[in-house]
């Protein structure tokens, strides 16, 4: 295969494709080339991740308060439980994958595609369940309030337990419009109102004097708290939100400025607004692979059943794809572990 160069001196071989470095097809060297440059861009990502929260540390979002939903249990609080099953959903596809591409090798077209066809549904069920996930994410399940100053209180009552908005604010006779591009009058649009103004949220809080404000600032218990509260509850959780007495509370719900529901780029009612960023960006763009995967995988799967690698008399196409999937179940292992356990 290979291809000779004459000089004016020497005669040269060049290489036209026939060695194999490393013992890997071309195919193959090129999707690793690909995987180690990636893995480089979301190392970057995580790494700044890391830098900010470091700075932030103080009023960073706990993932135990955020991510506390799970389908058809509605108001029942399940943190992490769902996040876990959607990790054991990737990682299992990893492992079908697996199989796919040992049944490649043992020549069985049957067993490649039943493997490649769970991979697929897996993959799936993942994406979905990011979507759903982003979908309360952004809606938000309490809602809270901008200071001024740019800082968010949350509503808690005496028990240190969390309160809706809907549950206290009051409705006030006032008309408010949302700005748009077709009524405004410098032609742009307005993000979309809240459920309940300041005034009413205000209103609100003062006819409910068992209120109290919760603050971002994080305290973490001593030793002597986290054994009183295993005692108690069972449980060893050792970072709480700083809870303000009903006359301090009062004075940050008179310094509001805006109604917070959910997140987005511009607002986070679950604390720091770079967390609503990382979060979008990283496992959006993770999720981007995650889906473009399974394309892939889907595109395979009817070649497999078509025939096409058994007329090769090899199924390294499959083997490509499945270095690709492996590499996105293992940087979800660090995005999982960045964003919801540490």
């Amino acid at each position: 295969m290979g291809a000779t160069v004459t000089t004016a001196n020497t005669n040269e071989n060049t290489w036209g494709g026939g060695n194999e470095p490393m013992g890997a097809s071309y195919g193959k060297l090129m999707m690793w080339f690909f995987i180690v440059s990636d893995a480089l861009t979301f190392s970057g990502f995580l790494a700044a991740y890391g830098f900010s929260r470091f700075k932030f540390i103080d009023n960073w979002p706990i993932a135990d308060e955020v991510f506390t939903h799970f389908p058809f249990l509605h108001g029942v609080p399940a943190p992490m439980y769902y996040v876990a099953l959607m990790t054991f959903i990737l990682i299992f596809s990893s492992v079908t994958m697996v199989l796919a591409v040992d049944a490649g090798h043992q020549m069985k077209q049957k067993k490649v595609a039943f493997y490649m066809l769970l991979t697929i549904i897996g993959g799936l069920i993942f994406v979905g369940s990011q979507a759903w996930e982003w979908k309360n994410f952004i809606k938000g399940e309490y809602g809270a309030i901008e200071t001024k100053g740019g800082s968010i209180i949350q509503f808690v009552d005496k028990t240190g337990k969390r309160v809706k908005l809907e549950d206290f604010a009051v409705v006030l006779p006032e008309e408010r419009e949302q700005h748009k591009r077709s009524n405004g009058v410098w032609f742009a649009d307005e993000a979309t109102l809240p459920t309940y103004s300041v005034a009413e949220v205000q209103a609100g809080f003062k006819a409910h004097p068992d209120l109290l404000v919760r603050t971002e600032k994080i305290y973490r218990d001593t030793k002597e708290d986290k054994a009183n509260k295993a005692l108690q509850t069972g449980l060893n959780k050792n970072k709480h939100r700083e809870i303000l007495n009903r006359a301090e509370s009062e004075v940050m719900v008179g310094n509001a400025h805006l109604v917070v529901e959910g997140a987005n780029l511009q607002r986070n009612e679950y604390g720091s607004k770079l967390f609503a960023d990382f979060f979008f960006f990283i496992t959006g763009f993770h999720g981007f692979h995650v889906f473009s995967g399974v394309i892939i995988n889907i595109i395979i799967y009817f070649n497999v059943l078509l025939g096409t690698y058994e007329k090769r008399r090899n199924y390294e196409m499959v083997e490509k794809v499945g270095l690709y999937w492996h590499f996105v179940d293992l940087v979800w292992v660090f995005v999982f572990t960045f964003f919801y356990l540490v």
